[in-house]
């Protein structure tokens, strides 16, 4: 099994900006159940459903044949370091073609502490006064710079007296010969990335869900060096998550998205084989 590997990273160079719109797939999977957390889209946000109480983890799959380096931002916070979220900070280093599952805050090199759905009020977020993007999930991409290899030296004359034939000998080659050509300079972005965990959310009302500082759990990784190609983000991608309930109430996901019972609501005039499901609670 591949190590994910946590770039800590104080200072890293930058480059020119690209951008590519397929870099890292972001998903979630319940880890309670197993399954993919189910995905909905509305007014150009994308919605996740989960399960409050249930541990997930974030899945990252990185579709390129490079390295990438992935910050990871939840409810606004470093997934790594703990921090307000911004794009320049820690995150992680996945190979090519790499699928890593994230299952928790980062506590140390070996353990998280693992990602719960929960209320608002009790996410790791609001717990540390940070309850402004409450319910996101983003990440932050960079593709890495590669070094050119260094030239070998110019090669040498040796130097005669004057008047020795081997002198002579080399002399036109050492005068037609042209100069080294100076390295080409790029000239680097200046202008550093907008924290992008405030800016992902653009919510239409309050979230109904958050993420909790849960139990710690084992979770190795090591270090790498890397080095960002750009400046910003190659690219961004987020998503919300929100209850079954929620989704359903506000038209996200569609009426009985989440099978019989509570929070099904059949869609009125459409004939149904069975439409009365299950057996209801007593009032």
């Amino acid at each position: 099994m591949k190590r994910l590997l946590a770039t800590l990273l104080a200072s890293l160079t930058f480059g020119a900006s690209a951008h590519s719109p397929t870099l890292v797939d972001l998903e979630v999977v319940d880890r309670d159940t197993g399954r993919l957390a189910p995905v909905y889209h509305q007014r150009g946000q994308t919605y996740v459903a989960g399960e409050p109480g249930h541990r997930y983890a974030v899945r990252l799959v990185n579709k390129t044949g490079g390295r990438v380096l992935a910050v990871l931002s939840v409810d606004g916070v470093n997934a790594v370091s703990g921090e307000t979220a911004s794009a320049h900070q820690a995150g992680y280093v996945l190979s090519p073609y790499e699928s890593a599952e994230i299952n928790g805050w980062r506590k140390s090199l070996d353990d998280v502490a693992q990602f719960v759905f929960s209320a608002p009020e009790s996410s790791y977020a609001a717990r540390t006064g940070r309850p402004q993007n409450v319910g996101v999930i983003g990440v932050a991409v960079y593709q890495e710079q590669f070094t050119r290899p260094r030239p070998l030296p110019p090669v040498t004359q040796p130097r005669y007296p004057r008047g020795d034939w081997r002198r002579d000998k080399i002399g036109a080659n050492q005068d037609s010969a042209p100069a080294p050509e100076a390295p080409s300079m790029r000239s680097e972005e200046a202008e550093s990335s907008k924290r992008y965990g405030e800016g992902l959310a653009g919510q239409s009302a309050a979230p109904d869900l958050g993420t909790a500082h849960g139990q710690r759990e084992w979770a190795p990784v090591g270090t790498t060096e890397f080095r960002r190609r750009s400046s910003r983000p190659d690219e961004v991608v987020s998503l919300q998550y929100r209850s079954p309930e929620f989704l359903v109430d506000n038209g996200i996901a569609p009426p009985c998205s989440f099978g019989y019972g509570r929070g099904c609501r059949p869609t009125r005039g459409q004939p149904e084989a069975f439409p009365l499901g299950f057996v209801p609670d007593p009032y």
